[in-house]
Formats: C-alpha cells, sequence, structure tokens
C-alpha cells in the first residue's frame, strides 16, 4: 500500500492492523468482551505507554479545563472497529448494530459539532457533525482519526524510540528556509510595502481637513512634500498608534485588497461580535502581499482571526483559572489578592503586575492570547485615552505596593498587561520609583527580623512586552534613559535581574528597526529574553530553530516556548503537545548546552553592557548553530507551567487526553497539594494538524516520527533563570494564602 497515510480509509486500517499487528487483529476477533481483549493487549505490549492505555480505558476522568467529564474508551473503539468495522456507543457501551456504519447511518449518531464547513466537506479536520434527532455518538466512518494514532503508537512503542531521526545537518537545512527580516530581499520588500502604506496613509490623512491633529497635511502642498513629512511621522510610535488600523476594510485597503472573501467575512463577523482589531501600519507593511518572497502564515496567524475564535468569543473561559479573581476570595492557586484585577498570582516567588494604565492595551491584538478572556470581559482594550491613568491611580499604586512589601516569598514582579511598554514613560517612571521605594523598604525591614523569620526581598524585575516586534518605534531615547537610570539605583539594592521579556513569534520579525530597538535595550544593562508561542505555522520543521538562531544572533536569549492553550477559539492554530515534543527531542537538542557552556554563556551575559558582539563570538567559538535556552511547556489552569505529562486515552475524535503533573523543579502554591493529577483533552488530533501542515505546503513525512511522542518530563531551567540565593535564611512562612497554617 503506497498511499500516504493521512488518506488512508477505515478499509486500509482493518488490512495495516491484519498485516502489522496480526496477534492484536486476531486477539479482538477471539476475546468476549472489551476486558479480555484489553488483557491481551497488555500481555502482547508490556510497555508504559499500552500499559497506561488500558490502564485508563473505560475509566471516566475530569478534563481540568473545561470542568467536563471524559469518559475514555480507546480501546473500547478500536475492538468493536476490528470486530466488525462498528463503534461502541459511549452511552451503553455496546457495539453498533451493523457490521458496517453507513455515512448516512453515521450523521444521525454523530454529536458534538466543532466542524468547520469547509473542513467538513474534505472531512479534513477534527470535528464532528451536529444534527437535530442525534441520540447516539460514534466515530464518522469517513475519519480515521482515532485509529491512524493507534496504529503508530502500537508500531512505535516496542521501539521505544523517543530520541528522533533528524541530524544536526538536516536540521539546519529546514532552518534555512524560513528568511529573517534582515534578509536584503525581505528588506527590500519592507521598504516597498511601507512606501505603498506611506502613500495610502496620504490619501486617508488627505480627507481630515481639521488643523487641530498633529497630523495634519496641508492640501496644497505636493504629493512628495507630504511623502516626506509621513516618512519622517513613521518613525514615530505615536503615529502608528493613532493610524492604527481597527476595521477589516481598512486593513485590506493597505493590503492592496489582497485579502479573500472568506478571510473578510471571518473580520465583519469578528466586528459584529466585538472582538477588537488593532493593527499599527508597521505591522501590516511586514505582510507579503504578492505571496511570492517569502512565507508570512506565522505573521497572519497572529492578526487574522479564525472562524472558531469568532464563534466563541462571548463565551470564552479563563484558562488560567487562577486569572479570575473575586475580591476576598482565593484565586484558583489560593492566593488571597488585592481587590480589582491588578495582581496575577500562582506562584509564591512571582507576581503579574498590571496597572490601571495604557499598558492595558497592545500594540495588536494577537489571536491567540492568553488573556482574550480579558479582552471578552473588556478589562484590556484599545481604547487609549480611556486608560490613561486616573487621579486614584497613584493611591491605587501605594496600596499594591503594600501587598508586595508585606509577601514573604515574593522576589520576581512581572510587569505586563496587555503591554507593558504601552504605558507612557511617565507612568513607567512612577511604577519603577514606586517599586524601587517597596524593594528598598522590605530590605529595611529584614534588617530587623532574625534568622529565618527574614522575608524573601525583590530581586528580579521584568516587562513583559510584544512592542519591539509590533511596534519597534516605542523604544524611544526617554525610555532607555528610564530603564538605565532604574538599573543603576536597583542594582543597589539587590534587583539585579533586570529583564525585558519579548515576543517575537518569527524570524520575520526580526526588522532593522527592532533590531536598533532591541540593542538599545540591552545598551540600557537589561538583559533580553523571549517567549514563542508554538502555533501551527511556528511549528513547521526549522522555523523554530530558525527562530533561534535568529534571536541570538541579535541578543535575545530564548526564555519560554508555549504550547497554544486547547481551548476551542484556538483550534486553528493549535499544535498538538506531541509536535511541541518532537521539536524539543528533534530539533532544539542541537542548540543545547552543557552545565560548564551555560555557566560561560551566563556570565557573559552578566558581565558585558551591551554583550551581543560577545555571545556571537560564543556561537562561534563553540560552534553551534543557534543556542536553545528555552523550555518547552504548557500553561496548565491553576498551577503553572509544565511539560510534565504523559497520554491517558484518545477521544472517538481522535484528541489526546494527557495527565498532567506539576513541575517538581518550581516552588508552588501550597494549594498543588489539592491539585493531583490534571487531565486536559487536545482540541485537534495529530491527524488533523497534519493535514493543516500538508495543506501549508509541508512535506508531512519530515513529521513521521510525532506519533511516538507520547510522554514528557519538564526541562530544567537554562541557569540564566535562576534566583540567586539570599545571604540569609527566610521564614517558612506563606502569606496572602487560603488557609495557611
Amino acid at each position: 500500500m503506497n498511499k500516504l497515510f493521512i488518506y488512508w480509509t477505515l478499509k486500509d486500517l482493518k488490512e495495516r492492523f491484519a498485516a502489522d499487528f496480526p496477534q492484536v487483529y486476531q486477539a479482538a476477533k477471539e476475546t468476549a468482551s472489551v476486558k479480555e481483549f484489553k488483557n491481551a493487549i497488555r500481555a502482547l505490549f508490556p510497555h508504559d505507554t499500552m500499559s497506561q492505555l488500558t490502564h485508563y480505558d473505560g475509566r471516566t476522568v475530569a478534563d481540568f479545563s473545561t470542568g467536563k467529564e471524559i469518559h475514555i474508551q480507546t480501546f473500547s473503539l478500536l475492538y468493536s472497529f476490528l470486530r466488525n468495522d462498528a463503534f461502541i456507543h459511549p452511552e451503553n457501551g455496546t457495539p453498533a448494530n451493523s457490521t458496517a456504519i453507513t455515512a448516512a447511518n453515521a450523521k444521525k449518531m454523530i454529536t458534538n459539532a466543532t466542524t468547520t464547513a469547509e473542513h467538513a466537506e474534505k472531512t479534513t479536520v477534527d470535528a464532528t457533525l451536529t444534527t437535530a434527532n442525534a441520540k447516539k455518538t460514534a466515530i464518522d466512518p469517513a475519519k480515521t482519526d482515532l485509529l491512524i494514532d493507534l496504529y503508530f503508537i502500537f508500531r512505535n512503542v516496542p521501539k521505544n524510540i523517543h530520541n528522533g531521526t533528524a541530524t544536526e545537518a538536516k536540521v539546519v537545512h529546514w532552518a534555512k528556509r524560513w528568511a529573517s527580516g534582515l534578509n536584503p530581499m525581505v528588506q527590500q520588500v519592507h521598504e516597498a510595502n511601507k512606501q505603498r502604506i506611506i502613500n495610502k496613509l496620504i490619501q486617508r490623512l488627505g480627507r481630515h481637513h481639521s488643523v487641530n491633529t498633529q497630523y495634519y497635511l496641508p492640501e496644497f502642498w505636493s504629493f512628495e512634500e507630504k511623502q516626506r513629512l509621513v516618512n519622517e511621522w513613521w518613525n514615530s510610535h505615536r503615529f502608528h498608534l493613532h493610524m492604527a488600523i481597527k476595521h477589516p476594510d481598512d486593513l485590506n485597503f493597505y493590503l492592496d485588497y489582497t485579502l479573500s472573501g472568506e478571510t473578510m467575512k471571518i473580520l465583519h463577523d469578528a466586528r459584529k461580535k466585538n472582538i477588537p482589531f488593532f493593527i499599527t501600519p508597521y505591522y501590516a507593511s511586514l505582510l507579503d502581499i504578492s505571496g511570492n518572497n517569502y512565507d508570512d502564515r506565522t505573521l497572519r496567524s497572529y492578526i487574522l482571526y479564525s472562524k472558531e475564535l469568532v464563534e466563541t468569543f462571548g463565551k470564552i473561559k479563563a484558562w488560567e483559572k487562577e486569572d479570575e479573581v473575586e475580591a476576598g476570595k482565593a484565586n484558583a492557586a489560593g492566593w488571597i489578592l488585592p481587590e480589582g484585577h491588578n495582581i496575577h498570582r500562582r506562584y509564591p516567588e512571582v507576581a503579574i503586575f498590571i496597572p490601571d494604565s495604557v499598558g492595558r492595551a497592545c500594540g495588536g491584538l494577537c489571536a491567540s492570547c492568553q488573556r482574550m478572556y480579558d479582552f471578552q470581559s473588556k478589562r484590556l482594550n484599545f481604547n487609549l485615552k480611556e486608560l490613561l491613568p486616573k487621579e486614584s491611580w497613584p493611591v491605587k499604586l501605594k496600596k499594591l505596593m503594600t501587598y508586595f512589601e508585606t509577601d514573604t516569598r515574593l522576589r520576581d514582579i512581572l510587569i505586563t498587561g496587555g503591554d507593558a511598554l504601552m504605558s507612557r514613560n511617565a507612568t513607567l517612571r512612577n511604577i519603577f520609583d514606586a517599586i524601587y521605594k517597596m524593594a528598598l523598604q522590605k530590605k529595611i525591614a529584614n534588617k530587623n527580623r532574625p534568622e529565618g523569620e527574614k522575608y524573601a526581598e525583590i530581586q528580579r524585575i521584568r516587562l513583559g512586552t510584544r512592542l519591539p516586534a509590533y511596534l519597534p518605534m516605542r523604544v524611544d531615547e526617554e525610555l532607555i534613559s528610564i530603564l538605565r537610570e532604574f538599573r543603576e539605583k536597583a542594582s543597589k539594592i539587590g534587583i539585579n535581574q533586570l529583564i525585558v521579556q519579548t515576543h517575537f513569534q518569527t524570524p520575520i520579525e526580526m526588522t532593522k528597526e527592532s533590531r536598533k530597538a532591541i540593542r538599545q535595550i540591552i545598551s540600557a544593562g537589561w538583559i533580553v529574553t523571549n517567549q514563542l508561542v508554538f502555533n501551527v505555522a511556528s511549528s513547521r520543521r526549522g522555523h523554530t530553530v530558525a527562530l533561534r538562531k535568529t534571536l541570538i544572533n541579535n541578543g535575545i536569549i530564548p526564555y519560554y516556548t508555549f504550547s497554544v492553550k486547547g481551548f476551542r477559539e484556538n483550534y486553528a492554530v493549535y499544535a498538538p503537545i506531541a509536535r511541541s515534543m518532537q521539536e524539543r527531542t528533534e530539533e532544539k537538542v542541537f542548540g543545547a548546552l552543557s552545565a560548564e557552556e551555560q555557566d560561560e554563556f551566563v556570565t557573559i551575559l552578566r558581565n558585558n553592557i551591551p554583550y551581543v558582539k560577545e555571545i556571537n563570538g560564543f556561537l562561534q567559538k563553540k560552534k553551534r548553530p543557534f543556542i536553545a535556552t528555552d523550555r518547552s511547556v504548557l500553561n496548565l489552569p491553576g498551577i503553572g507551567k509544565s511539560m510534565t505529562f504523559h497520554l491517558a486515552g484518545i477521544t472517538a475524535e481522535g484528541k489526546r487526553i494527557l495527565c498532567f503533573d506539576h513541575d517538581t523543579t518550581r516552588k508552588h502554591s501550597p494549594a498543588i497539594k489539592d491539585f493531583g493529577k490534571i487531565y486536559i483533552t487536545e482540541n485537534k488530533s495529530i491527524l488533523a494538524y497534519l493535514k493543516q501542515l500538508e495543506a501549508s505546503g509541508e512535506d508531512i513525512k519530515a513529521y513521521h516520527t510525532i506519533w511516538e511522542y507520547t510522554e514528557g518530563t519538564t526541562e530544567p531551567k537554562f541557569k540564566l533563570y535562576e534566583y540567586p540565593d539570599f545571604p540569609f535564611r527566610t521564614t517558612d512562612i506563606v502569606n496572602h494564602i487560603q488557609n495557611n497554617d
């Protein structure tokens, strides 16, 4: 059979199982029950993966992300298929009456609709159809997702591979497919796009004749004079915010009407649902409207919304359940927080700080944003004037600092939003001053506390921002002066880890403007790190390696590679956990550093301002194509980041059910003892993901080992991200926590 596996039919699969796993096939035919069948499987495949799958089969678990009960029936479904082409009904556990389910009959049995119209036609996505009179659930006979996943698990489990087959040369070859924004050809395209958009901006500005605006073009000026002035304005971040694209028709106008009718319909439907739409002219200029110069799918996956996001908006739930805050009540991680939504927290040592400022906006709304729940509730928005700090903010800021000052364990504050750098310079200066005073007072108070009773002191301050990619012009001389001044005085009181935590998603975003912004930040004595969201477009072979190389070459240190949250709104962009594990094992591994090399690299970062030249010298010295300093993780609801999991089952639609444990390499809230195992059902099958890749032009044979990855362990932290030891013993007491003993 030479047919590519994604096109296998049920008939093909029956033949495959009979030929490749005759003992399994015979066991299904000869056993009298699912229980006997599972016992036979255990005997034939005494391996961890198969043992776990048979252990969970027949059990009901609670999906922690949705709260729904999931009845696991992986082998029940396989058993009925191998016996008679039918599938067990989840409701009663009995086989379908017919020995072969027809498409017409199956349609009446299928529930839980998730298929989009265009995908349903080809049955190429992980979804099911709904009819008004559906009463039973079964597998659509045209869909093979579950069975293909099981087929490859059976094939791979005895080998116990889990080390990949890619070579360093192959990985480097894959990475070369993805050009950076510093590539001369790409720069030419960006410049042409910039001039095209500037010309269109002139058209728009020409319609506004009021002189009561900073951006006024006199009618009597020549086009060349107007063009020269708008080119100057282009270098101002305020101009881009003022002229931000807020309507789908405007985006299509600036992109020379190249968006498809289908895309425009989705964007108009998004507008009707009040989903925010905000794209800077600069970021729009990064798109290749010809489709021939470079691949910009990763860019588009961030600014163009999916049908699933539009359909779900308004009903989106917070994936990070700890972000649901009620006054006087503990959040999901057990923390008692000040009233309002300024502080988010899941760990003892870290708090997220969201000021009441323009920092509650962004330079653009990312389609897979982890805070989409907050945009839906309008706590985060793009009403920039309305977000300016109110008169009450200084009083509130003082109360929030009191919370930090009186916390026994806190040592790390992440200022974010929204986006930390959307706040004006004056606002940032005030926040830094407040943090400095709080940290100093905490340090002074510790002098009067005995050993073993001292509070943790502030050691790390981070700014979370995507503006170096979305709007690099925001990094101006005044901001750099503020960053430098804070570093100089903060380091004197023990705050030595100062980090701008940015978010580049693709090498194309590293433009000459972004490079300049990053170098300025580094020159101020701050280390720049990066968080990547591992979505479908960025998960393609070699893409993340190319991004790591581009980042490291320009002074940005990879920090996290996040898997997309698996809610339905992210269906279009979700890459299965198995692909993240495959990338980590088969691609990222060639950029790993030994413990000694990590020490050397971290010393370079901490002892050189700036450090870009030195880390490139380190790369050459070690003969490394790139450096991988990031951890691949999923943000689990309530308990934080982890990639420690094993496969518990597979749904009738082929979605993997994963059992997660918390990250044992870091400290957690005392509430962790009440969580136990966390079950998460992925929102997409591996087969559906691979079909997406093929539709984008990928050779999916390059991904053939993806099925092997049925378990994982959280990677240790890179040494740069470890906290320094205190020169004293801190208290064991954890305060600001529910039911603290």
